[in-house]
């Protein structure tokens, strides 16, 4: 057994302990979501402290756009010197996407063993609202059932949506970037069209989770840098102009 294996395996036995304890495959998949995400909190924390600086920093590169129109090469090197005075890390959003990944296949894999595993897929659902979670919509409308198609297509635009939110909550990126992430959420409408429904859940529970820890981090983050404004102001000294009472000469002493 490698290492990948024993991995899948300690995905599963953690989804099973809490399907034991809840009696919901879907409640389960949801719990071991929320375990995760507070686990990585701590470095999805400095995520959302890079993105929040990357926000602040936007009106300085749109300043050295507009300074370096036609060099390319001097608008990196001054982003770069920016990036470096700010202490902004361009990667650091990536870390937390990437520590999710080895989970989000595990379970994909898991869901697609679950009934040679517990030798039935019957009652693997989300409190029956979502029948089945070893399948994908794309499956559920092959069969022809159009009713039981909703609840996987309304987890499929949750999927896609969660990557529009944080962009369209932070009001970040210029258009060229908006465009991308609309290109992009297009595209993972046609890639969770073939997942398995219990991975929209985990992605859908765990995206939504890092939206409202964004939100509270950015807010946070606000209220420091509005204590800071107003401490700056507090020392600062005030000056006072005094009108000087003009000299005048002294009598001279008559001998």
């Amino acid at each position: 057994m490698g290492a990948w294996d024993i991995f899948k395996d300690g995905i599963f036995w953690v989804i099973q302990w809490f399907h034991s304890w809840c009696g919901d495959w879907g409640l389960a998949i949801i719990f071991i979501t929320i375990v995760f995400r507070m686990l990585i909190y701590p470095i999805t924390r400095k995520q959302f402290k890079s993105s929040y600086q990357m926000q602040k920093l936007q009106p300085k590169m749109k300043e050295i756009k507009e300074r370096y129109p036609d060099d390319q090469q001097r608008q990196q090197q001054e982003q770069m010197k920016l990036y470096k005075e700010a202490k902004f890390n361009p990667l650091a959003g990536c870390l937390p996407m990437l520590l999710q990944m080895p989970i989000f296949i595990a379970l994909y894999q898991v869901l697609q063993e679950l009934e040679v595993r517990i030798g039935t897929t019957e009652g693997v659902s989300l409190f029956g609202i979502v029948p089945n979670l070893t399948v994908s919509a794309g499956t559920v409308f092959a069969s022809g059932d159009i009713i039981a198609l909703i609840p996987y297509v309304i987890m499929l635009l949750l999927f896609s949506a969660s990557l529009l939110i944080p962009t369209l909550i932070t009001q970040t990126g210029d258009k060229n970037t908006k465009m991308m992430m609309g290109v992009m959420a297009a595209v993972m409408l046609f890639f969770g069209w073939s997942v398995p429904a219990g991975v929209l859940l985990y992605w859908d529970v765990s995206s939504y989770i890092g939206v409202a820890q964004q939100q509270f981090s950015r807010t946070r983050l606000q209220h420091k840098d509005k204590l800071a404004e107003e401490e700056n102001i507090d020392v600062t000294p005030v000056k006072v102009e005094v009108d000087r009472a003009e000299r005048k000469a002294r009598p001279k002493k008559k001998r």
